[in-house]
């Protein structure tokens, strides 16, 4: 993973980075968890703000500091940093979930890979998080405009590739139909897509929004060769964010996933 956080931190000394709303004096997160001992790997969009800062937007420090700065590593700028910025970095994301994980986000998406025995905490199998930008950004992902999104995306669109080419991830499970959308974008694939009834999601006054699974097997990402395949999982409301997503369907989307992981693993 150090060659590829090598590469990660290059880039912030892109400008177009600090222009399109990352925050520049967070570091990059290439994985939350051990990434070299998973293989279940959750994907998201971009790191939450709320890893670097809290709910009045101070820099976390201390004992409740989740990843390294420039100030945790007293550096002024991502050009300073040297093989022990790298490591310190590397430890944070390795040991995330040993420390302060950011429960109210991952806790939902835990129980939702749960059935697999694979767990962020739990040493049964190994589970990890990975990000499509590894770049935490100030606002909420929703809050970009859709060029500054596409922007980012384009500059980190190899990332996944660089983590997934030497790693033993054997499955990796999509959180919403953004990152399922951008995923194929960077693939050029197509993933089977079905609707599942029991996922539709209540809404006053019309039938509800339609649940859909999505499956597929990657074994190239933006160009890059893997070196093994890579099984594909995914679902369309975004557990954390979509709006109802109720008990009733989260439980199924496990036992969905339960079901079609253990085809795989």
């Amino acid at each position: 993973m150090n060659k590829a956080l090598i590469t990660l931190i290059e880039r912030l000394e892109n400008p177009d980075l600090v222009e399109n709303n990352v925050i520049p004096w967070s570091s990059p997160i290439p994985s939350f968890g051990d990434l070299s001992k998973s293989k279940v790997a959750t994907l998201g969009l971009n790191p939450s703000n709320r890893e670097f800062v809290d709910n009045k937007g101070k820099e976390l420090d201390g004992t409740i500091r989740r990843f390294h700065t420039l100030k945790s590593l007293k550096i002024k700028r991502w050009s300073e940093v040297n093989d022990s910025h790298i490591q310190l970095i590397a430890n944070s994301c390795e040991e995330y979930f040993n420390r302060n994980p950011y429960d109210g986000w991952f806790k939902s998406l835990d129980s939702i890979i749960s059935g697999t025995r694979a767990s962020y905490y739990d040493t049964t199998i190994k589970a990890c998080h990975l990000d499509l930008v590894p770049y935490a950004t100030a606002c909420k992902w929703t809050e970009l405009t859709p060029k500054q999104r596409s922007l980012l995306l384009d500059i980190a669109g190899d990332t996944l590739a660089l983590l997934l080419k030497d790693s033993p991830i054997r499955l990796l499970i999509l959180n919403g139909v953004t990152v399922v959308n951008n995923l194929e974008k960077i693939t050029g694939l197509t993933f089977e897509k079905r609707v599942i009834p029991s996922w539709t999601l209540p809404r006053k006054d019309t039938d509800g929004v339609k649940g859909y699974s999505y499956r597929g097997k990657i074994t190239e990402i933006h160009g890059i060769k893997l070196k093994q395949s890579v099984s594909i999982l995914g679902f369309n409301h975004n557990i954390q964010s979509s709006f109802g997503v109720t008990n009733e369907v989260k439980k199924s989307i496990r036992h969905w996933v339960t079901q079609s992981a253990n085809e795989i693993l």
